[in-house]
């Protein structure tokens, strides 16, 4: 009995961080507009998270996000917000400015986060857990893109410049919807 307990063991110890899925129930999910929400919201569909910008140069990429989510939101997928002000300071608002401009700019319905870091020790768990998996998830700028499976494995990671309407990412996502 203990020799199974203690392969168990390593076995638990010899699986890489980056082996392991999200669990989404794990994360703290606070509202952009505020309260919080629930997991499974997040659970079992596949995710598009994206750190976003109001005054950035890739912020006209609201309106592709706003497509790629109206397009499937009925099918098993989330396009999730995340506000940050981790690059260039292009996020300073509170999250009644953010909403707003979002809302009135863009006539984004997606889900949101409240703003957060997503690069460095304080980062967002979500980010620290992807950052885990491999290092292309780390955010290089603003519109950084992650695309989450319905198992919760991190299925691509892609830069600011891919466009969300764009092949590549479109195609990452039909993909991931068809498993």
């Amino acid at each position: 009995m203990l020799a199974r307990l203690l392969a168990l063991v390593l076995i638990m110890i010899a699986t890489p961080a980056a082996a392991r899925p999200l669990d989404w129930s794990a994360l703290p999910l606070p509202k952009l507009e505020g309260g919080a929400f629930a997991p499974d919201a997040f659970a079992g569909k596949v995710v598009l998270v994206v750190n976003t910008a109001s005054f950035c140069g890739f912020t006209r990429q609201y309106a592709g996000l706003e497509e790629l989510w109206t397009r499937h939101r009925d099918g098993g997928f989330v396009l999730l917000g995340v506000p940050s002000n981790d690059f260039g300071a292009q996020e300073p608002g509170s999250s009644n400015q953010i909403a707003e401009f979002c809302e009135t700019t863009f006539g984004i319905d997606f889900p949101m986060l409240a703003k957060q870091p997503v690069v460095g020790a304080d980062a967002h768990p979500l980010y620290r857990w992807a950052a885990q998996q491999d290092a292309a998830a780390v955010p290089k700028w603003n519109f950084h893109k992650l695309l989450i499976g319905r198992d919760g494995t991190l299925l691509a990671a892609f830069p600011s410049g891919a466009e969300p309407i764009g092949p590549e990412v479109t195609k990452a996502v039909d993909a991931a919807l068809a498993r």
